[in-house]
């Protein structure tokens, strides 16, 4: 949706906080009711190589779903996040899950999707090559060619807002250079890439592989982005305007999972590994430890920390100078809690 420029009207901190601590999906808010005396059906597409996606299953294995009155079929979706956003928008599936940085500029070309809740805050890292002169400092990749597992990543969209926040070229300072994810740490030792952005596990298994080799440079679970949404949930657009009860249900049920994920990482972690069988569950179970599975915002939080990645988008250069982030954020979100 492209609309005239209209600049953002207020300080990212204040648009956050706008309303947050009364729209979070908290435990408290999770024991509404069901009317459905059987559960209702509905299709839902996630990546199951997203360890980050765990509450997904957890909600399918241990009831959450069908404490909702929902009956759900997992589609693991291979496909870009285009296609999936294309997939909810046919009809293909109802519901999905995926990384805002993913979705931002696809949902900007008009899909009929509409963003209704979310899971969890950051798992996307930043590291460098100490060898290479790099240092925890985001300037000293100035004239350094970073390594992606592709140009539309979202840890290459996440980091390309952080380097033109530091006034860094994204373009013409940085190279951005595509290796498969599990061959990135080959391009550095070969000396073709000084950096690796990218997600966890495969940053934390390439770290535990390279012991010594690497500084982490940017994390997206600390810092300015500490207490911010990551993966958010998505529905067809006729589906969340016209049963707002069941895609109500659908963020009620991966908010509660995500709370059993933030309280019991080891189990949670056991569920996930069959999904995830080349990844030890020891490590899974440290790596979901570390995410933020209580921020789950819905409503007007939801809508807001929609607007503000648009905003920062925007200024990377990512979406459209020409988009308006405030009737955007309003166009891809729904309440379907209220």
């Amino acid at each position: 949706m492209t609309v005239p420029l209209d600049p953002f009207p207020a300080s990212r901190r204040s648009v956050l906080q706008a309303g947050a601590a009364a729209a979070l999906v908290g435990s408290a808010s999770l024991l509404a009711a069901n009317a459905w005396s059987q559960p209702r059906k509905l299709t839902f597409a996630w990546s199951q190589a997203g360890f980050c996606l765990a509450p997904v299953p957890v909600a399918l294995e241990r009831g959450i779903f069908e404490k909702n009155g929902l009956d759900v079929e997992l589609l693991n979706w291979a496909g870009s996040s285009d296609q999936m956003l294309e997939a909810l928008a046919t009809g293909k599936a109802d519901v999905g899950v995926g990384l805002i940085h993913r979705w931002v500029k696809p949902l900007e070309a008009g899909f009929d999707v509409k963003v209704v809740g979310s899971i969890h805050g950051g798992c996307l890292r930043l590291v460098g090559a100490k060898a290479a002169g790099v240092t925890a400092e985001l300037g000293s990749l100035k004239g350094k060619t970073i390594g992606v597992s592709d140009l539309n990543s979202p840890a290459k969209q996440f980091y390309a807002i952080h380097l033109a926040k530091k006034g860094i070229d994204i373009e013409k300072e940085v190279e951005w250079r595509v290796y498969p994810a599990d061959l990135l740490d080959i391009a550095v030792k070969k000396g073709e890439i000084q950096a690796i952005a990218d997600g966890d596990p495969n940053v934390f298994l390439i770290e535990k592989r390279n012991p010594g080799v690497f500084t982490e440079i940017a994390n997206s679970a600390k810092g300015e982005y500490a207490e911010r949404l990551c993966c958010i949930v998505g529905a067809r657009g006729e589906f969340a305007r016209n049963d707002k009860a069941r895609a109500a249900a659908v963020v009620r049920a991966l908010a509660q999972a995500s709370d059993y994920v933030s309280e019991n990482p080891n189990e949670a972690a056991k569920i996930y590994s069959k999904y995830a069988p080349k990844v030890a569950v020891e490590d899974l179970q440290k790596l979901l430890a570390e995410l933020s599975y209580k921020h789950h915002p819905a409503g007007k939080a939801l809508r807001n920390e929609v607007e503000a990645f648009a905003s920062d988008f925007r200024n990377a250069g990512i979406l459209k100078k020409s988009t308006d982030v405030v009737k955007f954020a309003n166009h891809v979100s729904l309440d379907v809690l209220a």
